[in-house]
């Protein structure tokens, strides 16, 4: 056995651990996913091959349609895990009527604030900081100005302006705000430093000295947003990353706004797609998210021509295109399911222990969903969070008591489960006297 194999065993228990304890909070585990991924092989390869094209220095993006259920959220946590495999930073944020589509310095600032690498979770500041150093390590590697500070800080101001030029001639405040940022960390002013990574992540109530001092006038508001996205866009890249990819969830929150504020949010996504297509998002990729309504119903993509024509797709119920601009995913059933608990089971293994498979069987695992559906209007799409939620706890047991029987021990009670069903879950519930 290598030097290394304890610990690559270490690292696989940790993430497994990492695994089974989201599962008990019924939520998405934060690494790990293929270890319990079922039935997104062909899904995954696409978004593979489409982050592949963007690390080449394409642009991207892809729409995810699907019911409650489907695996939405799962399958933009999928992508995000590839992307970074991949080199890729990665940010995800929800839409919502805090954070709506239309508001582009909202969506931007939440981009900023959600930025992550396979090591670093808001990791902007960490971003910047080595896209500085490699400005620096290319000018010491070209002119040898170690000896001479105050020559490297120069030239290095002045590569600031070079690497972004062409976003300088639009709006030339982002440039002068990372002098600035610079500059304050080169001579320890670290909440000058800090004021100045607020207002490049378009933080509000930032205050005048940094302004005065950078030279700037105002904020960053929704008409520059788009320019700032497409810097930060060439700062990741500029600082050793493949790109960016930006997932947007929870788009059909949209369709609640009022008419006017509709269709600013699908014209942002016309915007998109069609700076996307124009070459003008290299190293980009975009992961939308939405249910059926939101592609189809009046309030939805459809009463925006020229948006509905730029996504719309072929459905056929055997044979899926994801290749097309949407991914449509089918609702989750008994025999997925029945494959993620064995798969939950191998990964509780590596966590803790090897189950007793006989009391953890495949007969009581269908019997356990067939008892939690039964409640939930017979609907396996809505249960899977909830029943990995009570797997685990069975898991659990079986470990911790050697007389603990499953078979005849576990019956669905949904009753602990009050204050904390998602509304979904609510709405088929069969209410029990």
């Amino acid at each position: 056995m290598s030097i290394a194999d304890p610990e690559r065993m270490e690292k696989n228990r940790l993430e497994s651990i990492n695994i089974i304890n989201a599962l008990r909070r019924g939520t998405v585990p934060a690494g790990g996913l293929e270890r319990i991924a079922v039935g997104l092989e062909v899904e995954e390869g696409v978004i593979g091959k489409q982050l592949d094209y963007v690390a080449r220095g394409g642009g991207d993006l892809k729409f995810i349609r699907g019911e409650y259920g489907s695996g939405k959220t799962f399958l933009v946590a999928r992508a995000l895990e590839i992307a970074r495999s991949k080199g890729f930073v990665t940010s995800h944020i929800v839409i919502s009527p805090g954070i709506p589509l239309h508001k582009l310095r909202g969506v931007y600032q939440q981009v900023c604030a959600n930025l992550r690498t396979t090591g670093e979770e808001h990791a902007l500041k960490a971003i910047i900081d080595t896209w500085l150093f490699n400005i620096e390590e290319r000018i010491l590697s070209v002119s040898g100005e170690a000896e001479n500070d105050a020559a490297l800080e120069a030239a290095t101001e002045r590569e600031i302006e070079a690497a972004l030029a062409g976003i300088s001639s639009l709006n030339s405040a982002l440039a002068a705000t990372l002098r600035t940022y610079y500059r304050a960390g080169n001579a320890g002013d670290f909440t000058l430093a800090q004021a100045a990574l607020g207002w490049i992540s378009a933080e509000p109530n930032i205050g005048r000295e940094l302004k005065a001092k950078a030279g700037v006038k105002g904020d960053i508001d929704d008409s520059v947003a788009f320019i700032f996205l497409q810097a930060l866009v060439s700062i990741i890249h500029g600082a050793g990353y493949s790109g960016l990819v930006i997932a947007i969830d929870e788009l059909e929150t949209t369709q609640g706004l009022q008419r006017n504020q509709r269709e600013k949010a699908y014209q942002v996504l016309v915007r998109i797609i069609d700076a996307v297509d124009k070459g003008e998002m290299p190293r980009c990729f975009f992961l939308f998210t939405g249910t059926p309504a939101l592609f189809d119903g009046s309030r939805g993509i459809r009463s925006l021509p020229p948006l509905y024509d730029r996504i719309s797709v072929t459905q056929s119920d055997d044979f899926k295109n994801p290749r097309q601009p949407q991914i449509l995913l089918s609702k989750f059933d008994t025999a997925k399911l029945e494959l993620v608990a064995l798969r939950v089971v191998d990964v509780y293994a590596q966590a803790y222990s090897e189950p007793d498979r006989e009391r953890i069987s495949h007969r009581f695992i269908r019997a356990m969903i067939r008892k939690i559906t039964t409640r939930f209007g017979g609907r396996v799409d809505i249960i899977p969070r909830i029943f990995l939620k009570e797997f685990v706890d069975i898991l659990d047991k079986c470990e911790l008591y050697e007389d603990y029987n499953p078979h005849d021990a576990y019956d669905f009670d949904a009753g602990h489960l009050k204050g904390e069903l998602k509304k979904e879950e609510e709405a088929v519930m069969v209410v029990t006297f």
